[in-house]
């Protein structure tokens, strides 16, 4: 039996391709995988508890990048995965991957640099809550982030 591309990745979730994210090529445009990393990335954050205080921290993206392996057409559905595979000072490193539903293959992979800045500016050390929240969050596929 094969292995799921998605099986060590704890945030997975569909994505239904829209006629409007095809451009005049006729694929999926590129700035579109940025939204889908991202649209994962928050369901990502949301489930570690990230989210509940911006005003007094903000996740921030400081660097991203997305490798493009096959061309997405309409009508397709995605399935996306995010997970932390590096922990840092103030933030932490996240992959990303994008399984084609119609082609039964990976499209695309990415990675995003998040660090935490202070609402008035500035980074923040990663707080020990959000680590054991990644952590946990990870454990449920039997990965641990490199610290």
């Amino acid at each position: 039996m094969s292995q799921s591309p998605l099986q060590d990745f704890p945030m997975i979730q569909k994505q239904v391709v829209a006629w409007g994210d095809m451009d005049a090529f006729g694929h999926v445009n590129n700035a579109n995988y940025y939204r889908y990393f991202e649209s994962v990335r928050i369901s990502y954050l949301q489930a570690i508890g990230a989210l509940d205080q911006l005003e007094a921290c903000n996740p921030v993206v400081s660097a991203n990048s997305c490798r493009f392996l096959k061309p997405v057409t309409y009508p397709d559905t995605l399935e996306l995965g995010a997970r932390v595979v590096e922990l840092r000072g103030s933030g932490f490193r996240m992959e990303y991957v994008l399984v084609s539903s119609r082609q039964q293959a990976v499209v695309a992979t990415g990675e995003a640099v998040v660090v935490m800045v202070a609402a008035g500016g500035g980074k923040l050390a990663l707080s020990d809550v959000l680590r054991q929240s990644i952590f946990r969050l990870e454990a449920t596929v039997g990965h641990t982030p490199a610290s």
